[in-house]
């Protein structure tokens, strides 16, 4: 947990829910701040498994899968390929286009473009979102109603990435579908109490309402679960994720972004979602260290 990236405060949370709720279950779990020699870390506790609650660049981005899996040592989630695909949002969103996933218009803009040269030709409409490319938890997003803000917003972007993606505002029904075992679990609405779902109203408490299942009709409930599930496939991603998405005024489920390590305190979205279907926040903990074993089964019977 906690480690180097823009989102290590939301990290430990994370990953001291999960070491509480494993120590609670009288597992034998030590919590370890992914800074300095991670390596050495590992090596000098010992462990057996690795339970992963780093969010954001060397959690989702595949690097510490990697260090793992030179070390032999399973852990929790999808593996390195996957994990940089869904961390890439202009990979990622390549991969869901041909595979018939919905996807939100965007442009795709590098440091060295000229950034007035982009405004002046702007073809897409406004409000646009603007983020970097390869950041969570909006982190780095600007939603914008006019050019006069788009380039500060761009600039604000580039502060955490050398890619940004600029992309038409998708008015509709904001949802979000986890992903456990290759199944979907039930869809969270997601309702803010503030115009967008922006930082402030995703870690701000009483900014934004929850309801599990969504209350959206039966079938573009299926439609979502569908397309959660689609994306987590094609990118390859194994045990759990999280599917960010937004019903248009088309009904159609559009995915924004696939979420390989997405929140896991007791109130974050996907244990949220586990527990309507009857998965305690201890046991869905669990169950993905199961998983963690199982994936490695696999793996070693493959090499």
């Amino acid at each position: 947990m906690g480690g180097p990236s823009s989102e290590r405060e939301i990290s430990l949370k994370s990953g001291n829910a999960a070491f509480e709720a494993l120590k609670n279950a009288g597992y034998d779990a030590v919590a370890m701040d992914a800074v300095g020699n991670i390596e050495e870390k590992i090596l000098s506790e010992g462990i057996s498994v690795a339970f992963i609650a780093l969010h954001g660049r060397f959690g989702e981005d595949g690097a510490i899968q990697s260090i793992l899996e030179k070390m032999g040592i399973p852990y929790t989630g999808s593996g390195p390929e996957a994990s940089a695909k869904a961390l890439d949002k202009e990979a990622s969103r390549r991969i869901f286009k041909n595979n018939g996933i919905f996807v939100p218009n965007c442009t795709i803009l590098y440091r060295n473009y000229s950034v007035d040269k982009f405004i002046d030709d702007v073809a897409l409409k406004f409000p646009l979102v603007v983020k970097p490319a390869c950041e969570g938890s909006s982190i780095g997003l600007s939603i914008v109603d006019n050019k006069k803000d788009l380039a500060s917003a761009i600039a604000q972007a580039f502060h955490y990435d050398e890619k940004v993606l600029v992309e038409e505002y998708i008015p509709g029904k904001e949802i979000t579908v986890g992903i456990l075992e290759d199944k979907p679990l039930p869809v969270i609405q997601i309702v803010p109490k503030n115009k967008y779902y922006d930082f402030h109203a995703k870690y701000t408490k009483g900014m934004t309402e929850y309801v599990v299942p969504a209350k959206i009709d039966e079938k573009e409930y299926k439609a979502a679960q569908k397309a959660g599930l689609d994306a987590h496939l094609v990118l390859g991603c194994s045990g759990f994720s999280r599917v960010d998405m937004i019903i248009d005024q088309g009904h159609r489920p559009v995915v924004l972004e696939v979420n390989t390590i997405p929140g896991l305190t007791e109130t974050s979205l996907l244990p949220k979602a586990a527990a309507a279907c009857g998965i305690n926040f201890t046991q869905l903990c669990e169950k993905l260290i199961g998983l963690a074993y199982e994936k490695n089964k696999v793996l070693e019977k493959e090499v």
